[in-house]
């Protein structure tokens, strides 16, 4: 059965400014390497096993971004999906569900969000390999990052019982972000894994579970089959994520595990801990002159940047706009920039 992957390219990325932008939001940024995150994440999947031609979803004013990073690497025949306004997830994979289901075929679905970082690809392609066996049998497959240390900005996952290939696990409950006591002892626990936001179903069995669980969102999503949504009858829509509205209730989710150097990228932080680091613990990126830094991240896109006996620093310039943030603050990013709109 052939492997369809959906490509969420729909998000803002405010806790990354001044380099995500909304206009140029960071799935589309160049933060580390030669590609951007969508373009990797494309890359990822090119010799994916069994995969056919990729469906794109993407807010409508991206268009021009998407195409033209489509283009740059050799992507010609993915299908592109325009959404004039960001519902969550849930609306957004069923309009691609109900695109491909009317055009003939019940493909496997591999829910892609394209802003996220994946150390090992050989991995990633071992466990999808996993959960196409579990998709195969009509189950919804969420995919759970093994945790390196509690985390109060992810979705947990409390695996239940092994199931018996010894691949994959009945999902108990799924938990949003906890605190940092909960955090350490589900970490403790070895039965809690992080929510990568990543998930492979057939797409009838996601549209059926959508029906039962989530019949409001089916209902105006079922008559969408076109290539730019219509605005006003995707404004009654629900907002709403596959985990609230699908996964948290469905009896027929498994997960499988992941162990592959995984990052949503969610802050500075998160994006200093991914990259690769000098002997002093920095990433600098850029025309960029440092002295007696520490574990520190600076990234100089347009002028010279020079630090001098920092540590624990988040520096970032652009044309425009420069960020100086400690590390501990990160998350508070996205408070600033909701308080400049």
């Amino acid at each position: 059965m052939a492997i369809v992957p959906v490509i969420l390219a729909g998000g803002f990325g405010t806790r990354l400014w001044p380099l995500s932008r909304k206009q140029n939001p960071k799935q589309f940024s160049y933060l580390f390497g030669e590609q951007t995150l969508f373009q990797q994440t494309l890359n990822r999947i090119s010799d994916l096993q069994g995969t056919a031609d990729q469906v794109v979803i993407c807010n409508s004013s991206h268009y021009g971004l998407v195409i033209d990073q489509l283009r740059s690497i050799g992507v010609s025949k993915a299908q592109v999906i325009l959404e004039p306004i960001g519902k969550n997830t849930a609306p957004a994979v069923a309009i691609a569900a109900f695109k491909l289901l009317a055009q003939g075929s019940d493909p496997l679905l591999l829910v892609l969000p394209s802003d996220h970082a994946i150390a090992s690809v050989s991995k990633f392609h071992e466990s999808v390999a996993i959960a196409k066996k579990y998709a195969e049998q009509n189950f919804l497959v969420c995919f759970g990052v093994i945790p390196s240390r509690p985390e109060t900005g992810y979705g947990y996952i409390e695996f239940g019982e092994l199931l018996n290939n010894g691949d994959a696990y009945k999902i108990s409950k799924f938990t949003e972000k906890p605190n940092i006591e909960l955090a350490n002892q589900y970490v403790a626990s070895d039965k809690y894994y992080w929510n990568s936001g990543m998930f492979m179903f057939r797409a009838s069995v996601y549209l059926q579970e959508l029906k039962r669980n989530a019949l409001d969102i089916y209902q105006v999503c079922e008559d969408i089959d076109a290539f730019e949504i219509d605005s006003e009858k995707f404004s009654t829509c629900r907002s709403d994520s596959i985990d609230y509205a699908v996964m948290e209730k469905t009896k027929n989710a498994v997960a499988v595990p992941l162990d592959i150097g995984w990052s949503d990228l969610g802050s500075w932080q998160a994006l200093w801990e991914f990259c690769e680091k000098d002997d002093n613990g920095n990433v600098v990126i850029g025309n960029v002159d440092t002295k007696n830094m520490r574990n520190s991240y600076v990234h100089a896109t347009k002028r010279k940047v020079v630090a001098l006996g920092v540590a624990d620093c988040i520096i970032v310039e652009t044309s425009d706009a420069v960020l100086v943030v400690s590390k501990d603050y990160c998350q508070d990013v996205k408070l600033v920039m909701d308080s400049l709109k």
